[in-house]
């Protein structure tokens, strides 16, 4: 005893401790790098995490633990992808015959475009329709009273899935014609961002009170880290089975342009009537079994054959942490790689994977028109500026790029050609791509693809192109900062 106790209250104790300490340190991570590795992550994804541990280590474990773990997502979303897999394949399988003509029929009309139809249909991610009607609505002008209109016209159901509502007078709007409609027998299921929407006050309480379904996809309170990844970022609304509407307009007021908020918002989003409903109304009924446990047949009410008639053919694209491929990362890259003379994208978060990147600069360089609308101002510090360090080399191989001067461009949209077009909630990076749940239309019609570059050519009349030489000579401090960000994108 008397020897410990010199021992403890001798002068060179706490070293050992401090070098130990050290050692564990070390060894801590050095194991959570090759955990990182192991992992077989995308390499630059790999090594920004890597990065972060290493020069910031307090910052880069808590980084790293709420952000970059995905065994949760691997218990959590691998099941869920299983059931819809299942539950999608035989919706296929009893469309079958339908939906092999269809795609003989698109080839005729749409020539190569088709390939992305095909791909989405092997890998058992989409399925096509054909006989629809789908309008542009835009910005929150013409969103909201086309959809308060559908919602107080609806018979039997109302399905609504979105990321952000708000207690404002949009959400407040809403959730009265809900409980209107609740009052009158109608079926009302809303899921809704737990994260997203934060400024959700007593709406789920409400609706609730009256009936309705209501439930949050991945409550914050539950488990922190994993909703600090996995977002449900889509927006539908799904009527009688009938009327559909998607895009990348919130539940919110800041959309409507009412001299109510400083900033104008620019946004587009899509009512859909028809077939391409069904593919909707499946993807809203598979998030809310994944929330709810509960399983829909496919007949009605729920499920119709359209009596319209017409070549309007639609692929619903629906992604998210359970898909086993990159889905709506891939169509944008096909369909950027078969466009034939014209490629007009719209993006509020620019920061594009090397896949993306090198198709827009092969496409400028092989001779297509490739422009890009992006915000002068963006939401986002970071964002901005990680977004702003991909354009030298966009500019350097001939692409035009434009910044939206009137206010903040939120659309997520894109044209090819004059037979394409795309809406979504897809923004352009890792997170959507690869995170998030997000959801988006391909449209195979003239007119809708007439009509969205009528849009794009609109917002042009309120964007500055920007210059080449200008640009690379912008000064040294805004170039430092655009590298910085950069350095985080495989974070964001």
């Amino acid at each position: 005893m008397t020897t410990l106790i010199g021992y403890l209250t001798g002068a060179e104790w706490h070293i050992y401790i401090k070098i130990g300490s050290i050692v564990l340190l070390i060894l801590i991570f050095i194991g959570l790098i090759a955990t990182i590795l192991l992992e077989n992550r995308n390499p630059v994804k790999a090594i920004g995490y890597i990065l972060v541990l290493v020069f910031i280590p307090v910052v880069g474990l808590i980084v790293y633990y709420y952000l970059g773990r995905d065994l949760r997502k691997r218990r959590r979303f691998t099941l869920k992808g299983s059931k819809d897999e299942v539950l999608f394949s035989r919706y296929w399988e009893s469309q079958k015959p339908l939906i092999e003509q269809m795609q003989v029929e698109l080839r005729r009309l749409a020539g190569n475009k088709q390939e992305i139809s095909a791909m989405l249909l092997n890998t058992r991610q989409s399925i096509l329709s054909k006989n629809n009607r789908v309008q542009l609505l835009i910005n929150g002008e013409e969103k909201f009273p086309a959809v308060f209109s559908a919602l107080r016209a609806a018979k039997h159901h109302i399905h609504i899935e979105y990321y952000m509502i708000s207690a404002d007078d949009v959400g407040n709007e809403v959730t009265d014609i809900l409980i209107e409609k609740l009052n009158q027998g109608v079926q009302v299921r809303f899921l809704y961002d737990d994260m997203g929407s934060d400024r959700i006050g007593d709406i789920p309480d409400r609706l609730k009170a009256h009936g309705a379904s209501v439930y949050p996809f991945s409550p914050v309170l539950v488990d922190f880290y994993l909703n600090a990844n996995y977002r449900n970022h889509r927006k539908i609304i799904v009527i009688d089975g009938r009327i559909g509407f998607v895009g990348g307009i919130n539940l919110d007021e800041r959309y409507i342009n009412n001299g109510k908020h400083p900033v104008f918002w620019r946004d587009t989003h899509l009512k859909i009537e028809g077939d391409a409903v069904n593919i909707l109304q499946l993807q809203f009924l598979m998030s809310y079994r994944y929330c709810s446990k509960e399983v829909f047949p496919f007949a009605e009410p729920f499920f119709h054959r359209s009596d319209l008639t017409g070549t309007c053919f639609v692929d619903i694209v629906a992604s998210g942490p359970d898909s086993e491929w990159p889905v709506a990362m891939q169509s944008i890259l096909m369909a950027i790689n078969i466009a034939k003379r014209r490629i007009r994208i719209t993006n509020p978060y620019f920061i594009p994977t090397e896949e993306l990147l090198t198709a827009l600069q092969m496409a400028s360089l092989a001779g297509k028109d490739v422009q890009l609308i992006l915000p002068l101002k963006g939401d986002s510090y970071i964002v901005q500026h990680a977004a702003l360090s991909y354009l030298k080399p966009l500019l350097a191989a001939g692409v035009r790029i434009f910044f939206y001067t009137r206010g903040f461009i939120h659309a997520k949209t894109m044209v090819i050609d004059d037979n394409l077009a795309w809406v979504s909630s897809v923004n352009f990076d890792n997170r959507s791509f690869y995170l998030n749940c997000e959801i988006g239309a391909l449209i195979y019609d003239n007119e809708v693809a007439t009509r969205l570059n009528k849009v794009f050519e609109e917002d042009l009349l309120y964007s500055v192109p920007v210059q080449e030489t200008r640009w690379n000579r912008r000064n040294v401090i805004k170039r430092f900062m655009d590298a910085v960000c950069r350095l985080l994108t495989p974070l964001l």
